[in-house]
């Protein structure tokens, strides 16, 4: 739709909201039918944690963070201790853009449930807002026998030393979890992210090759293969790696923009 198009999309929405507003006083939002079928099943059943999740998914696929987590604090209302709710919640806070009140609900998490997965969450996030916290809680899980958590241990280490700058020492860190686990995809692109800050555009391009060969379909790895490309001064290379980020997720939003920079925007 142009900018034009859409500036007349509104200008007929506003006249046709005062034809509405002038025959009635008040106007009536339909509930969307999805919604009322989730909330009646509720209201049938109170007590399904299901079904309250299902509601709370629904709102999260539409985008609808603020309603999906005024749910969540309602279900959480009504069980306080509910390690699960306490996870959504953190999760859906993360997904906002809310890293403040992400990390408070998974420390929340951890303090009713400690398990290892929950650890797991909380030290990505801890790494992503550069707390040195994060390490603590990698260590916690390297010494923990039952956690079985060690590539995942070593790769909150890798994202933590990556977001404060010491680039090299991530990369040792990410060949440390990639000898655990030779198939962990993301240790490949994040290991790739760290060279091409340290502008090693070749040795990037040869890390994300290794996670495109084990899965074809990772939009993450074309996107930074695009970017490697890009600074290599291959302008072919870069539009087809974009190309193929958005043709695995439409709605790539960087691989679009990087797309368009170049001249070949949809």
């Amino acid at each position: 739709m142009t900018k034009k198009n859409f500036l007349l999309f509104i200008i007929i929405g506003i006249l046709l909201s005062a034809c509405n507003n002038a025959s009635t006083n008040t106007t009536e939002i339909a509930t969307p039918a999805m919604e009322k079928e989730l909330r009646n099943a509720i209201a049938k059943n109170p007590d399904s944690l299901l079904l309250t999740e299902n509601l709370i998914q629904y709102f999260r696929d539409n985008g609808n963070f603020g309603q999906a987590i005024a749910e969540t604090n309602l279900a959480i209302k009504k069980d306080t201790a509910n390690a699960r709710l306490w996870d959504i919640k953190a999760t859906l806070y993360f997904q906002n853009a809310d890293t403040i009140n992400a990390i408070k609900a998974f420390e929340k998490v951890i303090s009713i449930d400690p398990q290892p997965a929950y650890k797991i969450s909380l030290g990505l996030t801890y790494a992503q807002t550069k707390n040195p916290k994060a390490l603590k809680l990698a260590e916690e899980l390297l010494k923990d026998p039952f956690a079985k958590a060690s590539k995942q241990a070593q790769f909150i280490k890798g994202f933590y030393y990556s977001y404060i700058g010491e680039y090299q020492h991530a990369i040792a860190v990410f060949d440390s979890c990639l000898k655990l686990d030779y198939t962990y995809i993301d240790a490949y692109k994040e290991k790739a992210i760290c060279l091409y800050q340290l502008t090693k555009y070749n040795e990037a391009i040869q890390s994300l090759e290794k996670a495109l060969a084990l899965q074809s379909t990772f939009d993450e790895a074309y996107y930074w293969m695009g970017r490697c490309y890009e600074k290599l001064g291959d302008k072919k290379q870069a539009i087809m790696n974009y190309q193929n980020a958005i043709q695995i997720d439409p709605e790539y939003a960087e691989a679009k923009d990087a797309l368009g920079k170049l001249g070949n925007g949809s």
